[in-house]
This record gives C-alpha cells, structure tokens and sequence, in this order.
C-alpha cells in the first residue's frame, strides 16, 4: 500500500492520495486533477474512489 501527502502551500490544503492492489483512493482532491492521473498511469493503476472529508471550494467533486 501507498500513501503519499499532496500538499499545495499556496491554499494551505493536503490531500492524500492511496494505492493498493492496482486502485486508488484520493482524499480530498486538489483542483488540479494532473498530478493524480499521472501517478495512476505510471503505476498502472485506476482511481475508483474519491473521498471529500468537508466542503471546501477549492475541492474537486
């Protein structure tokens, strides 16, 4: 399993984004849904969930 922090300083915002057995879950999406695809592409694996802990504007639904 693979668990790795995204954090973006200019809107202070974290976001998570796990892998395991060839799925991913991110938490808390960023707006810039780049840096997500490219991980899954490389690692051959798909984004199946995504999971929003609050509402916030700067998320990504």
């Amino acid at each position: 399993m693979k668990i790795e922090q995204i954090y973006t300083g200019c809107l202070s915002q974290g976001a998570y984004y796990i892998e395991s057995k060839g799925e991913v879950a991110i938490i808390d999406p960023l707006r810039d849904a780049s840096t997500y695809l490219l991980k899954a592409e490389k690692n051959q694996s798909k984004i199946k969930y995504i999971f929003e802990t609050h509402f916030h504007a700067d998320f990504v639904s």
